[in-house]
């Protein structure tokens, strides 16, 4: 398994050199660090994936000695291991551009990477090749821009639930949604290895 995972590394060797450019330009525009962490995060994985979806890579990945759910598994763990990898270099470039950046930034990005692999993982194996990628890349730019305003306008129409989170305190809350974002990630690896096994090559 850690041969696939390296793997995703050295066929983006190339590509890995705008990771950080692009890194800094989120930096140099001002944006919010959780967006830079969440974009530093996404990065390598999704670019895994529209490696492979080019390159068909799949039909490669069954004539080795690895069974569906290793490689299901490599692309899953991978993607934590790179997502701790982007944000740990996004920290050190945050800190020599010298921005502040808090610990509930990185647990913001890390909770909304962990949703948006769960919802876009399986559609790289349900999904024809050829679409995926577009699709991943409006569904983002659509969160991403109108994400946070549902949020507000959730919390100004429905007090309720601010009043409960309110009632809270900040480790339940931190442990619930951590807690939430791992099942549905779990859920979301169960899944796509059902597809996988399912699917032909």
């Amino acid at each position: 398994m850690f041969n696939l995972i390296r793997r995703d590394v050295i066929l983006q060797k190339w590509q890995l050199i705008i990771f950080i450019p692009c890194v800094a330009f989120f930096i140099m525009m001002g944006s919010h660090p959780a967006l830079t962490f969440l974009v530093a995060a996404i990065f390598i994985p999704f670019n895994a994936f529209f490696y492979d979806e080019k390159a068909e890579t799949n039909i490669l990945l069954n004539s080795l000695p690895y069974t569906r759910k290793t490689i299901i598994a490599s692309r899953y763990i991978g993607a934590i291991v790179y997502m701790g990898l982007g944000i740990g270099v996004t920290c050190l470039a945050l800190l020599i551009a010298n921005t502040s950046y808090t610990l509930t930034d990185i647990a913001i990005a890390s909770g909304l990477f962990f949703v948006f692999a769960s919802f876009t993982f399986p559609l790289f194996y349900i999904l024809k090749p050829g679409y995926i990628s577009t699709v991943v890349m409006l569904s983002f730019l659509v969160l991403a821009g109108i994400g946070p305003r549902t949020v507000l306008y959730l919390i100004d129409k429905l007090p309720v639930i601010t009043d409960f989170i309110n009632s809270l305190s900040m480790s339940v809350i931190y442990t619930g949604s951590t807690l939430i974002v791992m099942f549905l990630y779990v859920i979301s690896w169960v899944f796509t290895t059902i597809v996988y096994q399912r699917k032909a090559f």
